[in-house]
């Protein structure tokens, strides 16, 4: 079996100089961050044809918001404020120039939406379609941006919105197993639109990001590899461990039906990733306050565990039990986001 992805960083990095004195927060964060004023936050993502995403499936617009959309989310789990964005666009030599310009589309939809600039970049090409956005943002005024090793036992772990509905919206795609005609009638159409969106015009919380550093969260990453997967990056970036209680976890509407059942359900909730909401640890006496300003930013904050000594994650099932955190690993492979 290969290394994880995340085993072979770490051995990459060990092979790479040591940051310069400018790096305040270096690789292994969601983003770096780098001194100024006020300090940038840089993040670089790629998503790639037949791992990340299906072209035929997704469409060439949807392509382009996904990419955006997945650099912004790194921005919006440290806290920081939005600026530019590069993209390198990789594109097979018989790929028409329609569906470049429609990637196009797709950036400029996410970038006026979240008011970022596309500041530049590179179109080369390539055997896969691959596109690769580098985001900078920036630290608010008066605020501290929050990484993902802040977290001490007896906080609260909480998560905006819903999850699972990233993963189910996979299968409304055709991507995975599954009877085809089944699953889309397993829920009423405008349902049906409101998943296949968590796919192809993800939201990034970039409000809800500052709201919760400014509430006080002492801790943060976004949940793009899976909840269990994604609450273990914090665990080790913080040297504890997180308790989450799955009948807490808020699901998506739909997602149940999809999945086949309530265990199911709670399954594609923990590991399938890509739903860009933000998993905190915060103080439990922030928690109220970080409801409230969440809520003004558009979502809910559901607390859905507890922060303790020790280190790893544990994933309780309703009336005991146990799943183990998997996610998504561009080196193993996943249910998450793949299509292998």
């Amino acid at each position: 079996m290969p290394a994880s992805e995340f085993d072979l960083i770490a051995a990459i990095n060990e092979r790479l100089p040591a940051p310069g004195e400018r790096v305040r927060v270096p690789s292994g964060d969601d983003a770096a961050v780098v001194k100024g004023d006020p300090a940038s936050v840089v993040s670089v993502d790629a998503i790639v044809d037949g791992v990340h995403f299906v072209l035929e499936g997704f469409g060439a617009e949807a392509v382009g918001r996904k990419a955006l959309a997945a650099g912004l989310s790194d921005l919006a789990a440290m806290g920081a404020d939005p600026g530019e964005a590069y993209v390198v666009v990789g594109a097979p030599a018989e790929m028409p120039d329609e569906q470049l310009l429609e990637i196009a589309d797709g950036l400029a939809g996410v970038a006026t939406r979240d008011r970022v600039s596309i500041a530049g970049g590179d179109l080369v090409s390539s055997p896969v379609l691959v596109v690769s956005v580098t985001a900078i943002g920036y630290e608010p005024d008066g605020a501290s941006l929050i990484g993902r090793g802040g977290a001490s036992p007896g906080d609260a772990v909480a998560v905006t919105g819903e999850l699972g509905g990233a993963a189910a919206a996979l299968s409304l795609l055709g991507i995975g197993e599954g009877n085809q005609d089944q699953i889309e009638s397993a829920v009423p159409a405008e349902l049906r639109e409101s998943l296949l969106a968590r796919q192809l015009d993800p939201r990034p919380r970039l409000r809800e990001g500052r709201a919760l550093a400014a509430a006080g969260a002492s801790a943060m990453i976004d949940v793009s590899d899976g909840l269990g997967a994604d609450a273990g990056h914090v665990a080790r970036a913080s040297g504890c461990r997180l308790e989450v209680d799955l009948d807490r976890v808020p699901i998506a509407d739909g997602v149940t039906a999809i999945a086949g059942g309530d265990g199911a359900a709670l399954e594609l909730a923990a590991s399938g990733g890509e739903d860009y909401e933000l998993l905190v640890a915060i103080p439990p006496e922030r928690l109220a306050e970080a409801r409230e300003t969440t809520a003004a930013a558009g979502s809910a904050l559901t607390e859905i565990g507890y922060v303790t000594e020790g280190q790893g994650v544990a994933l309780r099932l309703p009336g005991g039990g146990e799943i183990a955190p998997r996610g998504f690993d561009q080196r193993r492979g996943s249910r998450s986001g793949s299509v292998g």
